[in-house]
């Protein structure tokens, strides 16, 4: 099977027909609370090398299709962050939940 033969994967969008009708806003967006506070979080597991950018891009690309069209783009960044820090043990499942307010 070479490259023309795989199937795409959801998180690929480029050249998809159904994303190409749709108008691309190319405005300056004004970043949230929230999405900076994400940001900030990645640059500091990054500075203290608890994760790479790359283990950033492949949490983003492992969320179920489902999950990845409905979460926004730094929502996918949290859901990402979230994983690795879980899988790497840095943080635990009842240590989220604690800061979750129980949720």
């Amino acid at each position: 099977m070479d490259n023309d033969e795989l199937p795409r994967a959801h998180h690929d969008l480029g050249g998809v027909p159904k994303f190409l009708c749709e108008p691309v806003d190319v405005e300056p967006h004004a970043l949230t609370d929230f999405d900076k506070e994400v940001d900030a979080i990645r640059q500091i597991l990054g500075a203290k090398r608890v994760m790479s950018v790359d283990e950033l891009r492949r949490g983003i690309e492992s969320i179920p299709e489902a999950d990845y069209h409905r979460l926004s783009y730094y929502r996918r960044w949290i859901r990402s962050i979230t994983d690795n820090l879980l899988r790497k043990g840095v943080i635990t499942e009842a240590e989220l939940r604690a800061a979750l307010g129980g949720a």
